[in-house]
């Protein structure tokens, strides 16, 4: 993000990409009243961020449309296809409430055969079979793959419902009020797994930090590829908790600007672990199996197909309004005491119990747009390591 846009926005890490792995723009909530009790600042364990820590670099390649995902139903052959795909950085994020939409058009498309198959086994997928399973309907998933190995694993595990989720020339008019449908019910879904075993849900604090110059500084230009992204955030404002000023000299951190937010953080290694679960103790079978275009369908016993392909399904349907969007996090060993997540700059960390996410977006919302490559670039990974520890060198103790 440059600086022209964050400052259309106080609250840009509200919106830090989930399945997604981006930061995003959101209009500004509301800032909560000052807490005397909740002001103060709890002693913060230092992130490690040595690069021998360094234990990963994964990269993700987000599905998005600029028209917004594709949730709709096709005939092929003696099938019906509801297609649910396309939803850029936001899979995880808005995934129970596509689902519903997606499983509601399966179901008016059923006849005495209440069987269902779904292709696709990420989170699009998982959700949507277990979506239909509590309607009542038996569902078989058929997948290539299965998590881990699935790129919704790759993702960096923040609640981020409208992140590079569409193009404000592209969507329909109805578009805002699907979304915020879909994000309120994911939400809500998402919030009852809280305190469930293995911690798949968690709310943690999340730190805005930043440095304004004395003096303004001239207009960056846009990066030549720069698009306006779909900001939806201020829909739901009532639903999340809101932004809080701190006073810098109250806390350790070295920077002017410090604000504080509780974050919506997914372990996404147990999240899916207990969402196979749960789909398998409900009597799901999963069956693994490749389709190379989609007369394959044919072959399948059930007569309605929920299609949860994600970016494979630009190549499945030859769908070239899939835009690949690339993400690199790099994984640092995990540090049980770190409770909290950063954004400073283009710098982004988020704590989970698996692994402390870093990434970086240079160029803001463009940063890895149109670019299917998936081979690591650990230069990058390591030179934001090492700014990290910059900042963490100036942190007071």
């Amino acid at each position: 993000m440059n600086r022209r846009s964050f400052l259309q926005t106080s609250s840009a890490f509200a919106t830090l990409s989930l399945a997604g792995c981006r930061q995003t723009r959101t209009a500004t909530p509301a800032t909560a009243p000052t807490l005397p009790w909740y002001n103060a600042i709890d002693p913060l364990p230092p992130i490690h961020a040595d690069p021998s820590r360094l234990f990963n670099i994964t990269v993700c390649t987000r599905p998005f449309r600029a028209a917004g995902p594709r949730i709709e139903a096709e005939r092929i052959g003696d099938k019906v296809v509801i297609h649910n795909y396309g939803h850029g950085g936001s899979g995880w994020s808005l995934s129970w409430g596509s689902a519903q939409v997606a499983v509601t058009k399966a179901q008016e498309n059923l006849g005495a055969n209440q069987s269902l198959a779904v292709i696709g086994c990420g989170a699009i997928g998982l959700t949507s079979a277990i979506t239909a399973q509590r309607a009542g309907l038996r569902v078989t998933i058929y997948a290539k793959e299965r998590p881990p190995f699935v790129r919704s694993s790759r993702a960096t595990g923040t609640w981020t419902p409208d992140s590079r989720i569409a193009l404000t020339s592209a969507v329909a008019p109805s578009f805002g009020d699907l979304w915020e449908t879909m994000a309120r019910r994911s939400l809500a879904i998402h919030e009852s797994y809280l305190g469930t075993p293995g911690t798949p849900v968690e709310w943690q604090d999340g730190y805005f930090l930043d440095d304004p110059p004395a003096t303004p500084i001239p207009e960056q230009p846009e990066s030549p590829n720069h698009l306006e992204f779909a900001f939806l955030h201020s829909r739901i404002k009532d639903a999340v908790p809101a932004w809080q000023q701190l006073t810098p000299s109250d806390t350790p951190f070295p920077t002017k600007v410090v604000r504080r937010s509780p974050q919506l953080i997914f372990n996404i290694a147990d999240y899916t672990r207990q969402l196979l679960n749960d789909f398998l103790t409900a009597g799901g079978i999963i069956e693994t199996r490749e389709f190379h275009s989609p007369a394959g369908f044919a072959t399948l016993a059930q007569p309605v197909v929920v299609n949860c392909t994600g970016y494979d399904a630009r190549k499945l349907f030859a769908d070239d309004s899939i835009i690949p969007i690339r993400g690199q996090i790099g994984w640092l060993v995990p540090q049980p005491e770190v409770r909290y997540n950063l954004y400073y700059q283009d710098l982004i960390l988020v704590s989970r119990r698996d692994g402390i996410a870093v990434q970086t977006n240079p160029v803001g919302d463009d940063t890895g747009w149109n670019d299917p490559s998936e081979q690591p670039d650990r230069a990058a990974t390591e030179d934001a390591l090492h700014r990290l520890q910059a900042l963490y060198s100036r942190m007071k103790h």
